[in-house]
């Protein structure tokens, strides 16, 4: 039986899956909120109590670096370690991956269903994919055909340093700089990014905020989900709250280009995480493509990128499950010899 777990900053995705029922069908699953506990041991416990099956092998997909079996959760004051997990738990095996990792291992197992075309290209077959998912934080990772299956290749490039492209980002940067020092991409494009791109424009005298917004905001923790309804909004969309989401899709698209252009991802950009399936609509508009395309000399390799937007959201917490099944599979068949 095969523990698998999504581990953000927001939330934590549970399953058990079996060899016997597949991907598709858990024995079990849940989502908790993060914040909700002291570690990870502790939500594990929960979950595990509230099922009646107990795990053999775990693997966890983690919003951080993992590093010789460790991860400090990048959004959350957890560390966690697979020696820990494992003898916690009594299991034969408990393995690490990063979330994003986790995700790209997903892709080649989702359906057309789970998938809405931002940009509409030729993919080369066996291509070179790249993965980027700002949820609360930005992970960003690749896919490598290696002759017989994709390889999926972790990355924390979305901490690499942001590179303003306009003189808005300009000043972006300055005043992002004097607050944290270094500025990287997850600083602009997270949900991390979207909170600090609204706090930017009303700082700034950019665009006002209304007194109602002012107010709403004041009472929650979070001020996203408030900034992307209040933009979203069909009937009175709120200009600060429009214009914050149009800065986060240009550079979401600059970051997305760039990163294709670095692993060479013939074979497609794949947006994954928690807000691009909430933000569509300001996906589909021209900012996201302008930027994702604006790369001098290489425009024309990214006019043959396709991008494609994740809408599982159980992605990760696949692909945590896809890797502990085919690893149970190999230990079955070394053993059966």
């Amino acid at each position: 039986m095969i523990l698998a777990g999504d581990i953000g900053g927001t939330k934590l995705h549970f399953g058990l899956f079996s060899r016997e029922r597949g991907l598709r069908r858990p024995l079990a699953e849940t989502v908790y909120a993060s914040t909700r506990y002291e570690s990870l041991e502790a939500a594990v416990g929960q979950f595990l109590g509230e099922t009646d099956h107990r795990a053999s092998e775990a693997v966890m997909a983690v919003a951080g670096p993992v590093t010789q079996g460790t991860s400090q959760v990048t959004n959350l004051p957890w560390t966690i370690g697979e020696t820990r997990l494992r003898k916690t738990f009594r299991l034969r095996s408990a393995k690490l991956i990063n979330d994003v990792e986790a995700i790209a291992v997903s892709v080649p197992l989702l359906r057309r269903t789970d998938f809405v075309c931002l940009r509409e290209a030729a993919s080369l077959r066996h291509g070179n994919r790249a993965v980027i998912a700002p949820g609360t934080g930005l992970g960003e990772a690749c896919l490598c055909w290696d002759g017989r299956q994709y390889r999926a290749m972790p990355s924390e490039g979305g901490h690499a340093d942001f590179a303003p492209l306009t003189p808005l980002q300009d000043r972006l940067a300055v005043y992002l700089r004097r607050r944290h020092g270094h500025v990287s991409y997850e600083r602009v494009c997270s949900g991390i990014g979207i909170a600090n791109l609204y706090g930017f424009l009303r700082d700034e005298g950019l665009a006002g905020q209304p007194r109602w917004l002012g107010a709403a905001l004041a009472g929650v923790v979070d001020p996203v989900p408030v900034i992307i309804e209040k933009a979203l909004d069909p009937e009175t969309p709120c200009d600060i709250c429009v214009r914050a989401l149009d800065l986060f899709a240009s550079i979401l698209g600059a970051e997305a280009g760039n990163l294709a252009l670095r692993t060479l991802a013939t074979g497609g950009v794949f947006l994954g995480g928690g807000l691009p399936p909430r933000v569509l609509p300001i996906l589909k508009k021209k900012g996201f493509t302008e930027a994702f395309l604006q790369k001098g000399r290489m425009r024309d390799l990214l006019e043959r990128v396709p991008v494609f937007v994740i809408m599982n959201p159980r992605a990760a917490l696949l692909g945590a499950a896809a890797l502990g099944l085919e690893a149970e599979s190999g230990t079955r068949s070394r053993s059966s010899r």
